[in-house]
């Protein structure tokens, strides 16, 4: 709908005063948030504003959520080979939300600290691979030799990651 401030002014979109970590964990003042439905139901009221703040729409309530990095983490990446020759081989992402997406590797990107990123969602939100689903994907990474660039190799296509 694009009117994710319900058309108010921007400063009057108050704090959802919970902060979300850059390994996916999520806080309410400062407390862990550990009710897995709660957090859920947080994930599917989230959108992202034109300015890029994260946005929690309940009802007709709308906060803004502090995020370290960003809300989506990747916890985990599988290798799905194509089995029949209507297929492709596939990467699957384990979200921490507990949903499965498959990885559209034209989204790749290597951020600060190279840390790996992609768009989930239908390019809607970026999500940051957490060590061990970084490692999971990287096991298919390759660097060009003579340009040095990373690509991930799949179905005979170079995806580049810069």
């Amino acid at each position: 709908s694009g009117e994710t401030d319900s058309g108010r002014g921007d400063e009057e979109i108050p704090s959802c005063t919970m902060f979300v970590d850059k390994e996916g964990q999520w806080f309410h003042h400062g407390a862990p948030i550990i009710h897995r439905e709660l957090i859920a139901l947080f994930y599917k009221c989230l959108s992202v504003d034109a300015k890029g703040r994260y946005l929690i729409t309940l009802k007709s309530q709308v906060c803004h959520l502090d995020v370290e990095d960003t809300p989506f983490v990747i916890r985990r990446t599988d290798f799905v080979p194509s089995s029949s020759p209507s297929e492709k081989d596939r990467f699957v992402l384990h979200l921490i939300d507990n949903s499965k997406e498959v990885l559209d590797p034209q989204t790749l990107s290597i951020g600060r600290d190279h840390v790996l990123y992609c768009l989930i969602r239908e390019g809607k939100f970026r999500a940051r691979f957490l060590r061990q689903s970084y490692y999971q994907l990287a096991e298919y990474i390759e660097q060009d030799p003579e340009t040095t660039r990373h690509f991930l190799l799949l179905n005979g296509e170079k995806h580049f990651m810069d």
